[in-house]
């Protein structure tokens, strides 16, 4: 009975010294520089979908596919494409009404193998990546969808550019910080990579919108030293603008009037 009388007492003073912390100047700081820089973020425009839209159109594509769609209302429906495909295992929408109700792994394996209803010869000419927001995930959906992604395509990707190394947290469950339940995970470690080998760049809305092409294209570079070879949020967060080629979407779009 003492032993728990002792333990609880030490959770309560752990308790009070967290509350101590939290209300002195440094967290404080902390705190509101990075609810400032998460409100910004999510104010800007336009979103996914419009860029989505914006390039289907450029190209005049016939086929889209969207890995991680959660609820289809949000970005799913509003694409305008003759062919559109959705992956998701229903994990975080129970209705799940996509095409292929599994991982993108079982997917793209299940797709190689021609086990689906549509053929392993088809190729997508945009392929949204929005799936689980862990770089190493990411970087395989990057990798796998380019096998299927036609020579004028793009692979496009959400949540590239966190605005605080709260959003960028690996945990997705632990959210009692100032991102509260924003949760951009490690993507754009998997994205920075990715900009090594593809002509890339990051439109700087909704989180950081990603786009990948197969062909050299006016704004997309591939990126040149990259010093951040252990992927530090600190040396990322200082040298974004660089390391995510980050653009406006204005700047963007007169590129393809050029």
């Amino acid at each position: 009975m003492k032993d728990i009388i002792k333990n609880s007492l030490k959770a309560i003073k752990i308790r009070l010294e967290i509350y101590r912390m939290g209300r002195s100047k440094i967290y404080y700081d902390t705190f509101v520089s990075s609810k400032l820089a998460a409100i910004d973020a999510k104010a800007k425009r336009p979103y996914r979908y419009d860029i989505i839209n914006f390039l289907a159109k450029q190209i005049n594509a016939q086929n889209y596919l969207e890995i991680g769609v959660r609820n289809p209302a949000d970005n799913f429906n509003l694409i305008n494409c003759v062919n559109k495909f959705s992956v998701d295992p229903g994990v975080e929408f129970e209705l799940n009404p996509v095409d292929f109700q599994m991982t993108s792994d079982d997917f793209f394996q299940k797709l190689n193998e021609d086990a689906l209803k549509i053929k392993s010869s088809i190729k997508f000419d945009v392929i949204f990546i929005d799936g689980l927001h862990l770089a190493e995930q990411v970087e395989k959906d990057i990798f796998n969808a380019m096998q299927f992604l036609s020579e004028e395509g793009f692979i496009v990707l959400h949540d590239c550019n966190p605005p605080t190394e709260f959003h960028a947290r690996e945990n997705f469950e632990f959210n009692f910080t100032p991102a509260g339940g924003a949760w951009n995970g490690t993507t754009w470690k998997a994205f920075v990579k990715a900009r090594k080998m593809y002509h890339s760049c990051c439109i700087d809305t909704d989180w950081g919108v990603g786009i990948v092409s197969k062909k050299e294209r006016p704004l997309l570079n591939i990126l040149g030293s990259n010093e951040n070879n252990f992927f530090e949020y600190n040396d990322f967060s200082l040298k974004r603008q660089e390391q995510l080629n980050l653009i406006s979407f204005d700047i963007f779009t007169k590129s393809f009037q050029s």
